[in-house]
């Protein structure tokens, strides 16, 4: 048995190499950081999805004291993008985050686990892959979908 490495294609890029597009949906992220309720961790993420119809959905991590009631910005964002416009179909994600400093982390946060199963259902309704734009000050990362996010992923349902 030979163990065959699991590789996650990235392509690493800056700000300013962005397109206008992607460099909308950063700006959109970055934003939603502000928004965060994150009196527990004092991590503060946001996240930005761009839906099919053109508009931008964001969303932001909201804590609770009731752990784990609480919500990550990713699914926060994607709940609300499908409620609010279900015939859009998701066609990339931004992520940014802030640590508990108060400064932008260093480098780019992924999603957690629950956050790349909950996208991963909604890439599969868009049928097409959804980008994802992990943002940091120094290097972004664009992965070609969520599914690259979660190899060996659970999605025959």
């Amino acid at each position: 048995m030979t163990d065959d490495p699991i590789i996650i294609p990235r392509r690493r890029t800056s700000y300013h190499e962005l397109t206008d597009s992607d460099r909308e949906l950063v700006d959109a992220a970055r934003r939603a950081t502000s928004r965060a309720y994150a009196p527990y961790s004092h991590f503060h993420v946001g996240a930005a999805i761009r839906l099919s119809d053109g508009s931008i959905t964001e969303g932001s991590n909201q804590e609770n004291a009731a752990f784990p009631s609480g919500t990550c910005a990713e699914r926060t964002a994607a709940y609300y993008a499908h409620s609010a416009h279900p015939d859009a179909r998701f066609e990339a994600i931004a992520i940014s985050a802030m640590g508990t400093d108060g400064q932008p982390t260093p480098t780019p946060t992924p999603p957690c686990g629950a956050c790349r199963q909950a996208l991963l259902e909604y890439e599969k309704l868009a049928g097409q892959p959804a980008r994802v734009i992990l943002d940091s000050p120094g290097d972004i990362y664009i992965l070609p979908s969520v599914s690259s996010l979660l190899p060996l992923s659970f999605s025959d349902f």
